[in-house]
């Protein structure tokens, strides 16, 4: 690992199926910050793919999701992040001390059509804003 690989900061964003939420988040956080940030996404139970309003109301802001695949969570990727931020998978997350950990409380995308996950988009986004600036002080 190069040096400058283990400066960057690492986040995980974790939700039970991984095919809405914790991808948005990771589509707005690869996107947003530039390649500043190493980003991860997983979940407990991982869906067979990716909810396609998700990757639906994703596209209408230019980012494209399609090819996603949800993906299973590992202690290893939990061990590799600095920042672990969850989305309703509860205690199904494991835990590490020295890790920050958030929860974001966000309405579940699975089952509803792209008007009812616009607005989960765009809060996941307020959200990824306010993460990128407390993770990288020099983007403001």
């Amino acid at each position: 690992m190069s040096t400058e690989t283990a400066k960057k900061p690492s986040v995980l964003f974790v939700c039970v199926h991984n095919a809405g939420r914790s991808q948005m988040a990771a589509a707005f956080l690869t996107t947003l910050s530039k390649g500043d940030i190493e980003v991860r996404s997983a979940g407990s139970q991982p869906a067979d793919k990716v909810n396609p309003a998700a990757v639906e109301a994703m596209a209408e802001l230019g980012i494209d999701m399609s090819a996603e695949i949800p993906k299973v969570l590992t202690t290893e990727a939990v061990k590799e992040s600095d920042v672990v931020i969850t989305m309703g998978c509860g205690d199904e997350c494991p835990y590490f001390p020295g890790k920050r950990y958030e929860d974001w409380v966000l309405e579940d995308p699975a089952g509803q059509g792209v008007n009812a996950v616009r607005p989960i988009r765009d809060e996941i986004k307020t959200r990824i804003e306010g993460l990128i600036e407390s993770l990288i002080p020099a983007a403001k």
